[in-house]
């Protein structure tokens, strides 16, 4: 069974450079597992800037949809992100919530059960504006389900805000809360 370390926050909260750090911690050789969809040139330009943050110590897997097909035993691997997983989920399932809340919790059952280190970024999308309509709202509670069901089983969870992370579940540094010093 996986470790499993969660973080979640809202856009541009420090999520995806804070997991980056902890990989690093956690091994020399971490990998990157990349579930983007690339839409459009603006969204293609942030995942070049999220390629030239790693060193060459990253190796980057990319899996938009079938996470558990990979062998990640006895690594650590960063997983970023589930909304952009969620959303390759969702897209294919012609907006089925249920459908698509079921297909995730079993793969990432199947992932999981895998013996290795994960730390697994995601986005808090209901702490922010109501969505305007339906899909975006059905997309609102699948995150937000999903979010959950990570966070249950998860080792450690925690919370950006501003760049710092919150300790919201579990122990880190000698039972201390991490800070973005750390």
């Amino acid at each position: 069974m996986a470790e499993i370390t969660f973080i979640t926050g809202g856009q541009r909260s420090g999520k995806s450079s804070f997991a980056q750090r902890l990989a690093e911690e956690k091994s020399g050789e971490p990998v990157y597992l990349a579930t983007a969809r690339i839409w459009d040139t603006d969204f293609e330009a942030r995942v070049k800037r999220h390629q030239s943050d790693r060193g060459e110590q990253w190796q980057t897997i990319e899996e938009q949809i079938n996470i558990s097909k990979h062998n990640m035993e006895g690594k650590t691997v960063l997983l970023d992100c589930i909304t952009l997983w969620l959303t390759n989920i969702f897209y294919e399932n012609k907006n089925d919530i249920e459908r698509s809340l079921e297909i995730a919790k079993t793969e990432w059952d199947k992932f999981t059960a895998q013996n290795f280190t994960l730390i697994v970024v995601s986005n808090e999308l209901g702490m922010g504006v109501h969505p305007e309509n339906e899909i975006a709202r059905k997309f609102a509670d699948l995150q937000g389900w999903m979010n959950q069901y990570i966070a249950k089983t998860a080792n450690e969870v925690f919370l950006m805000v501003s760049g710092i992370p919150l300790l919201v579940k579990g122990i880190s540094n000698n039972d201390k809360p991490m800070t973005n010093d750390q």
